[in-house]
């Protein structure tokens, strides 16, 4: 019996690993829903559990997701996700916690991202690619051509394209640290390199490290988070791409000093990190201003955007429900702007002390409306055009003319009132909200 298979003791394997999952679905299918993102190289199908009052439905909520495993040789995220789970699950009734979670957002787990490396208790997959260098990167033209990577990192990004994420993090082990973008830095050179959200991610760095038990104590890591680049840089990493191509603030969570630790220490390192891994979950709901886009001349939803002056990133609100989530960092005043092509753009200023909420109602751009063709039922006409109308009703008999002028403005009042009730329906918004 060698070392390799004796440290696998007590771990679960790639088909007990399955059987939880699926076991866990049965078992809380009431609040969650058991879904696969794609394979890996080896046809190990990508288990994800989703976490929900109303799993699988698209809500105006935020959503976050867990990404384990991601390192075949690293796989003590992949243990305590499945026990992450299940915790919430038996919890989420009489924590208060847990319901928030389960309540107000969708949380989505991914236990094994590298099910391959795992069974062959190895750092790379099945092709003994190191998936955490194999996405596409913002300083230098690699995995550019997203067919030649792997099937685990395609579906990663697929899953992104998918659903609107807020926030997420990965679980790696080897040291005991949160780490935060950038992961690299244009010159290749290790030095502190920030994002443009720096504060954002500093602050949801140390709600993990302050929420752990000893993490924030580490002599190694000032407040136990660290800039990815100050550490080492890396390129082709996963947390760097989601924040560029998938508006999806993502950390790097070193959670076990131990890469692969003895699987009798599993529960200490579980009680450990279980309040860093729901603060940071519940913080998507906690902390940010968040909000919805609307039209102030059909009420329908706007997919804008949302920026912050002085801060160059853009938020997408949301296709179906122009739901918006900005991470923030509390207690400072933000300038928050939503733009949409063809509307007037809007901003409010907000003093943020943990979350806030401000919706928006764009005007039209009137530019682009005179530049458009007019409708036959258009009401505001101009004065030639209203020459040539009369020209034209004259030409018919005066009582015609008058029973088509009468039916004519009941029809433009009744259509301005549907308009102004369609609106009026979609402004409904939290108490404590700004509308603009």
């Amino acid at each position: 019996m060698n070392n390799r298979f004796d440290k696998a003791k007590g771990y679960m394997t790639n088909a007990e690993l399955e059987k939880a999952v699926k076991e866990f679905g049965r078992r809380c299918s009431n609040i969650s829903r058991i879904y696969s993102i794609g394979k890996s190289v080896g046809g190990f199908p990508l288990w994800v559990i989703e976490i929900s009052d109303k799993p699988g439905v698209e809500e105006p909520e935020p959503a976050f997701k867990f990404i384990g495993n991601v390192h075949g040789d690293e796989p003590v995220g992949r243990e305590l996700l499945i026990l992450l789970a299940n915790w919430i699950c038996d919890n989420h009734v009489k924590d208060s916690l847990a319901r928030l979670i389960v309540e107000n957002m969708h949380l989505h787990i991914l236990p094994s991202m590298n099910p391959d490396g795992y069974a062959l208790k190895r750092r790379g997959n099945a092709n003994n690619i190191d998936l955490n260098r194999d996405f596409p990167d913002q300083f230098f033209p690699m995995n550019n051509d997203e067919e030649a990577c792997q099937p685990e990192t395609r579906a990663i990004m697929s899953w992104v394209r998918q659903i609107h994420f807020t926030a997420s993090a990965s679980l790696h082990g080897g040291a005991l640290v949160a780490n935060y973008p950038w992961d690299g830095t244009q010159d290749k050179r290790r030095y502190y390199y920030g994002c443009p959200d720096d504060e954002a991610f500093q602050f949801l760095a140390s709600v993990y490290s302050h929420s752990h038990y000893n993490m924030s104590l580490s002599t190694e890591f000032q407040g136990g988070i660290i800039n990815g680049a100050s550490w080492y840089p890396i390129y082709g990493g996963m947390q760097d791409w989601n924040y560029i191509y998938g508006g999806c603030f993502e950390l790097t969570l070193e959670i076990s000093d131990d890469k692969w630790p003895s699987a009798e220490e599993l529960p200490t390192i579980w009680e450990y990190n279980k309040m860093s891994m729901l603060n940071l979950v519940a913080s998507l709901v906690k902390t940010g201003v968040r909000g919805r886009i609307f039209s102030s001349d059909s009420g329908r939803p706007l997919p804008g955007s949302i920026t912050i002056k002085g801060i160059n990133y853009t938020v997408n609100a949301g296709r179906a429900f122009a739901d918006y989530y900005r991470l923030l960092t509390p207690g400072k005043r933000y300038e928050v702007m939503a733009t949409m092509p063809g509307y007037k753009p809007k901003s409010t200023s907000i003093w943020l002390e943990e979350t806030a909420t401000a919706d928006f109602i764009l005007d039209p751009d009137s530019a682009l409306e005179d530049n458009t063709p007019r409708s036959i039922c258009d009401c505001s006409c101009d004065s030639k055009a209203k020459l040539v109308l009369l020209e034209f009703l004259l030409g018919f008999h005066v009582e015609v003319c008058f029973v088509l002028i009468v039916i004519g403005a009941l029809l433009c009042f009744l259509l301005k009132r549907r308009q102004k009730f369609t609106l009026g329906k979609h402004k409904q918004s939290p108490k404590r909200s700004v509308v603009v």
